[in-house]
């Protein structure tokens, strides 16, 4: 495994200079005759231009490009077709970072004024660049040298990968390579390394991908995209009924039915989970307040293994007969220790109302 790291040369602020402006006609105004006001002029650069007969004349001049504050964080994610290069954009994605995929470079520009104008909306955005846009590739360059005039921060990571890992990999998912035509694999993988040359020596990052797995690539790329942030991790609390089935998408799931029914107290059975007096009743029965606090403590650890191995979201299904009562007092209360931990979590109540 190698990893090339380079530092590109930041581009200088171009500050133009205010030259103040002289006009050497005769005043025509009458003698006695008070100067107008001249119109409001915003403040701004201006260039001055010089006629033949000397007379000086400013102009005011739009400087290229966005705000410095308004310009987001680019990153363009381009490499081998194989190598991980939708392994890595989801990784950015899940980071929080706007991920368009496969998108022509001659439009990555309009991306990023786009992205200027969200108001902050939009602060960091990815494009995924490859060979299946091998008809917009040439504008690459020209993009890029657009961006530096714009003094747009750009870094470009590449995904790199051997040969033999490449064909492996193509031939197990049993697709040919998106160069190939009507040759072999290797065909269209010397010549994806040939168009993507130029742009493997511009990279600020190249990883090879030959032997790694996908939650070793996802540790790579949130070593450099995450900072010193540990990565966030997203829950969310589902309240169920056994009696309507399993959540298929269910990570976790755990049993409420150890409790007393609320169902059978007459005065609580027409209330949900939601009512303070049958969350009451439900976490004041023995052993509901030590399952709470134990297994919050477990799912502080599964959370810890979670972000180490790259999962970004989890779901918590917390099951009772219907899912009216027991699992929906302490749903809300497991959900509320999970955001006191700083784990962004919703709430859902799969079943509340179908009885």
């Amino acid at each position: 495994m190698t990893e090339h790291d380079a530092h590109p040369t930041a581009q200088p602020e171009q500050t133009p200079t205010t030259v103040p402006t002289a006009d050497s006609r005769p005043d025509p105004r009458e003698p006695g005759e008070s100067a107008a006001q001249p119109p409001a002029v915003a403040d701004g650069p201006r260039e001055e231009t010089r006629h033949e007969d000397g007379a000086q004349v400013s102009t005011d001049v739009t400087p290229p490009g966005i705000p410095d504050a308004a310009i987001p964080e680019l990153v363009i994610i381009s490499g081998m077709s194989g190598a991980g290069r939708s392994t890595a954009a989801k990784c950015l994605e899940d980071l929080g970072w706007f991920v368009v995929d496969n998108l022509p470079p001659a439009l990555i520009p309009t991306m990023v004024e786009l992205g200027a104008r969200s108001q902050g909306n939009v602060a960091r955005i990815a494009v995924v660049v490859d060979v299946r846009g091998r008809r917009f590739f040439d504008n690459l360059r020209e993009s890029l040298a657009d961006l530096e005039s714009k003094n747009v921060t750009r870094r470009i990571v590449f995904l790199e990968s051997s040969d033999d890992a490449l064909v492996r990999r193509f031939e197990s998912v049993r697709r040919p390579h998106p160069l190939q035509g009507d040759g072999r694999i290797v065909d269209g993988i010397a010549a994806e390394r040939e168009l993507l040359r130029e742009l493997r020596g511009d990279a600020d990052l190249v990883i090879d991908t030959s032997s790694l797995n996908v939650h070793e690539l996802r540790a790579k790329m949130d070593a450099r995209f995450a900072g010193e942030e540990e990565p966030e991790l997203r829950a969310t609390v589902m309240s169920f009924g056994f009696k309507y089935g399993l959540p298929v998408d269910a990570d976790l799931v755990v049993d409420m039915r150890f409790l007393p029914n609320p169902h059978w107290v007459p005065e609580l059975r027409p209330y949900t989970g939601l009512n303070e007096e049958v969350s009451a009743y439900v976490l004041n029965q023995p052993g509901a307040k030590e399952f709470l606090d134990r297994y919050a403590e477990l799912l502080q650890l599964v959370a810890t293994g979670y972000r180490r191995e790259g999962k970004r979201y989890v779901t918590i299904a917390v099951g009772c007969t219907g899912g009216k009562h027991r699992s929906v007092a302490m749903s809300e209360k497991l959900a509320a220790r999970l955001a006191a931990e700083g784990v962004e979590t919703v709430v859902v109540h799969r079943d509340m109302g179908r009885e």
